[in-house]
């Protein structure tokens, strides 16, 4: 059931489609530089919002990303100041801490200066009291020392008293007035 087609028949019928075909192909790139000539104003505002709809993204990908980095950048210095507040409220606790036993020891020295204040003029009165009650008891010493050897003799001699006739002589012993201290 083959139909026998002679053969300049296929060879016109493929040389046909071959000029169609390049026909074809010369006719759209024509059409294409005419078309291009007359192109839509749209069609370059739609490729001009697509291009800058691409850099834009590109720019909020940018931003995005930086925004991250400032954000991580924000929590370490949060970190960092929250750190430092603890640190200075440490040691403000501590400042104040010390005032406290400052003051105290301040006062605690102001206490003991008055005390020895207070003890250094009594160890002064009592030097100097000692000192009195060595002079005086020095001065007994002299006058004990003096009547034992005669030298001072408080012995009056009845003869030029008038009020010491009726009265018996005095003992070799220094008066007392003499040798009491005084306090």
């Amino acid at each position: 059931m083959f139909i026998e087609i002679p053969k300049n028949l296929i060879l016109f019928t493929l040389g046909a489609f071959l000029l169609g075909w390049v026909l074809s192909s010369i006719s759209v790139r024509m059409s294409d530089r005419l078309r291009a000539k007359r192109r839509d104003p749209r069609d370059d505002r739609i490729r001009a919002l697509e291009a800058e709809l691409r850099v834009a993204q590109t720019d909020a990908t940018h931003a995005r990303d930086k925004l991250e980095r400032t954000e991580r950048e924000l929590d370490d210095a949060n970190d960092s100041i929250e750190k430092r507040d603890n640190v200075i409220s440490h040691q403000q606790s501590r400042v104040e801490e010390l005032k406290r036993d400052l003051k105290d020891s301040v006062a605690k020295t102001r206490e003991l200066r008055s005390e020895l204040t207070e003890r250094a003029t009594e160890n002064v009165k009592s030097e100097a009291k000692l000192r009195e009650v060595e002079t005086e008891l020095s001065i007994a010493q002299a006058s004990t020392d003096l009547i034992a050897t005669g030298v001072l003799d408080y012995s009056v001699p009845q003869d030029e008293s008038p009020e010491g006739a009726n009265e018996e002589p005095e003992s070799a012993d220094p008066p007392k007035e003499a040798g009491t201290a005084k306090n």
